[in-house]
């Protein structure tokens, strides 16, 4: 299974993820053999991707079958342009238990035989590869010194970030994602006076093969990894209500969230980074969707001190929403495929103190009765369970409430929870059954395993 080596991450950040999934509580229920294991497992699968593409249809604009059937023949038009093959099929599965879910599968790792020209890229272009993506001029580092359009190259990601931009060559730490054609020449992408634009190399023979999304279907189907699309059903909006998103660039939840109350009610997307703002308005422009008030703001200060405040936007008045999701930034440790980081350990826990305070934002802003989402797509315990532990310990009104749907694990042994606290949350831990992730088991099966790594909590204000 394992075609990459293990994540590449700084030996600190190694020992430090170690010390999590080998935490005392953890050992004393599973044993020191079965802990590292999952630690093993865990640092092998996120450098691979997920065995299927996700995408959330939109039905709000109409019925799921008809999207899938429509998908179906746009992918199919697509495969038929670049295969000779005239018998393409395509398999579109829908999730057994989430109304508004595709599930494509991905096929790999395929034998793919490496070529002597080599194309270098980033760790971010390189993961994109391997979800289906071409390779855009941007992203290229190293070419050969002589490269033209139409040569056959193979790609390779570069695990460090220690490839010089513009070299011919790289010897470095690298694994290959890859064959394609380029479609610019050498001079094009490093010697122009403006930045190169548009795909440097189209892939031809990937590692993985998935279907390409650009420019499919822009308004009915939207990638999205399926515990990202857990967290809108599980905040369960209802249409009239008022809800906030605090950190929602680049707009997918805050979008899902107005399609599940029917564009009835008021969705505020707050984000705090203006060049982020524009995405968010236009997804919700092509996804057609008016609910939605968009605020370029630092949510960690959009509880408002005024009490007859007359202003529309922020900062709020304190119990303004009915439901608050709070995506909070984290350190992104669950995301796959993630074949290297070089983030130092300071800047992994350097989140935490941000999460808290954007939680005591969430708290005050969020009715009485009120629902309070928190997620993130990491997988350490200090912004996870031990940021729920915190939560309950500072905030009495809130309780733990049941999910639905519920398809991941059950939270992390580590921060003190009790075992009916545990099952409450929802943790996505593709760890779990990494060696059974195989073909054999039915997609649908594997769909609720084989995720990046995430966790949700859900809070009721009393």
């Amino acid at each position: 299974m394992s075609v990459f080596p293990i994540i590449n991450l700084r030996p600190a950040v190694t020992e430090f993820l170690q010390s999590v999934f080998l935490n005392t509580e953890v050992l004393a229920a599973v044993g020191h053999q079965e802990a590292e294991c999952r630690f093993q497992k865990l640092l092998s699968c996120l450098s691979h991707p997920p065995s299927y593409t996700c995408v959330r249809a939109s039905t709000h604009l109409a019925p799921l079958e008809e999207i899938r059937h429509k998908l179906g023949e746009e992918l199919k038009k697509q495969m038929c342009s670049s295969s000779a093959d005239e018998e393409v099929s395509v398999q579109i599965l829908t999730h057994p238990r989430i109304p508004d879910v595709l599930l494509l599968p991905v096929d790999g790792p395929r034998p793919v035989k490496q070529l002597s020209s080599e194309v270098v890229v980033g760790a971010q272009c390189g993961s994109a590869v391997l979800r289906g993506a071409h390779v855009f001029a941007p992203g290229i580092i190293a070419s050969p010194k002589y490269m033209k359009a139409g040569d056959v190259v193979s790609v390779f990601s570069d695990l460090e970030g220690k490839c010089t931009r513009g070299a011919t060559s790289f010897q470095g730490k690298k694994a290959f994602v890859g064959n394609g054609v380029a479609q610019m020449d050498r001079s094009a992408i490093f010697c122009a006076d403006e930045p190169a634009k548009g795909i440097g190399v189209r892939m031809v023979e990937p590692l993985y093969q998935s279907p390409s999304f650009d420019g499919v279907l822009p308004g009915l189907a939207f990638l999205q990894n399926l515990p990202s699309v857990v967290v809108g059903h599980v905040l369960g909006p209802r249409p009239g209500e008022r809800i906030l998103d605090m950190c929602a660039a680049p707009g997918g939840k805050t979008c899902h969230i107005a399609a599940l109350m029917e564009d009835q009610g008021e969705v505020v997307a707050l984000e705090r980074i203006r060049n982020k703002i524009d995405r968010i308005r236009q997804n919700a422009q092509m996804l057609r969707l008016r609910s939605i008030k968009v605020y370029c703001f630092n949510s960690t200060q959009a509880v408002s001190s005024d009490p007859v405040q007359e202003s529309e936007g922020p900062p709020f008045p304190p119990e303004s929403f009915d439901r608050v999701l709070l995506d909070a930034p984290c350190s992104g440790l669950g995301q796959r495929p993630n074949m290297g980081s070089t983030w130092s350990l300071k800047e992994i826990r350097s989140y935490t103190p941000l999460q808290r305070k954007l939680f005591h934002a969430a708290v005050r802003l969020l009715k009485r009765g009120g629902v309070l989402v928190y997620s993130t797509c990491t997988v350490t315990l200090a912004e996870n369970e031990e940021l729920v532990a915190w939560a309950l310990n500072t905030f009495p009104c809130l309780t733990l409430q049941p999910q639905e749907p519920h398809i991941g694990a059950e939270g992390m042994l580590g921060a003190g929870l009790s075992p009916e606290q545990l099952r409450l949350l929802q943790r996505f831990s593709p760890e779990l059954s990494w060696d059974q992730t195989g073909t054999a088991a039915p997609l649908s099966c594997r769909a609720n395993r084989d995720t990046i790594g995430f966790f949700i909590a859900k809070f009721l204000k009393n």
